[in-house]
């Protein structure tokens, strides 16, 4: 019997096959999932193997061998019908996917079957349980780029905080995620590096983030920061498929229990939040 994912994905998958030419944007196939757009990237490539762009492109590609094949359509009018109103941009993505321009392809008349990437799932590593959190106000400096790149984001508004006296006001340290790093170019995705703080103005350059309370899967990683993309695709992939639940519309976070400044790497230990609905 399918699960309530396997559902989900197919229905992301018959809708980019039935709409190769439409909006096929992340945010139109997050509500074709009925997901969080902050959570559709990560769950969609950690099932299927692929990233959800990826999986259009590959499925665009397959439409137009087809018709390269089995029609004489103009090839302008096959780049429209899969969502390349721009032949030089078709052929270009079509020669990436195939080896050879479309011309060509058409030419040699062959036709290879679409073949469905999917991942095996390895047994759970990490522990994961369903707790309460509470709602969380963060004095936050915001950071553009790298994720790995975030703890300079965290020098910053540390600095920041003590120089107003008010960094021994604070509480844990938590980062904010909310873009799959799988399916958003590194120079557009998004962070916080979180102070939490219960009260008191916050100010330029910091700002104010609030994450709700509720029920939340935890995943409690420890080890260093290098190795966190591994647990996050044990979450998504392993955990939340069987797990009956749906993540709500609110982006992960990490809560650091402990830093590098005075633990060793293997110590580390992160919790990796996600948002129940």
């Amino acid at each position: 019997m399918a699960n309530n994912y396997e559902t989900r994905m197919i229905r992301v998958l018959d809708y980019i096959h039935d709409n190769p030419a439409g909006d096929l944007s992340l945010d139109a196939m997050a509500d074709v999932a009925a997901l969080s757009r902050f959570h559709f990237h990560r769950v969609f490539h950690a099932l299927m193997g692929e990233t959800a762009s990826q999986a259009v492109r590959r499925m665009r590609m397959y439409r137009a061998a087809v018709a390269l094949v089995q029609t004489k359509a103009p090839l302008a009018k096959i780049a429209r019908a899969v969502g390349y109103p721009n032949l030089a941009s078709f052929t270009r993505s079509f020669a990436d996917s195939y080896g050879v321009p479309p011309a060509t392809f058409r030419a040699k008349g062959e036709l290879r079957p679409l073949l469905p990437l999917f991942r095996t799932g390895e047994p759970l590593m990490y522990d994961v349980e369903i707790r309460q959190e509470p709602t969380r106000r963060l004095a936050a400096m915001p950071h553009r780029g790298a994720y790995t790149d975030i703890g300079r984001a965290f020098e910053k508004g540390g600095a920041v905080l003590a120089a107003r006296k008010l960094l021994g006001a604070c509480g844990g340290m938590v980062g904010v995620y909310y873009d799959d790093p799988s399916a958003v170019a590194v120079a557009d995705l998004s962070s916080h590096a979180g102070f939490e703080i219960a009260s008191g103005a916050i100010e330029d350059p910091l700002e104010e983030v609030h994450l709700p309370n509720g029920r939340h899967a935890v995943l409690r990683f420890k080890g260093p920061y290098s190795g966190l993309p591994a647990a996050y695709d044990q979450l998504y992939r392993n955990w939340l498929p069987q797990s009956g639940e749906t993540p709500a519309d609110s982006p992960v976070f990490e809560v650091y229990l402990n830093t590098p400044m005075d633990t060793a790497p293997e110590e580390l230990l992160t919790d990796i939040c996600l948002p129940l609905a």
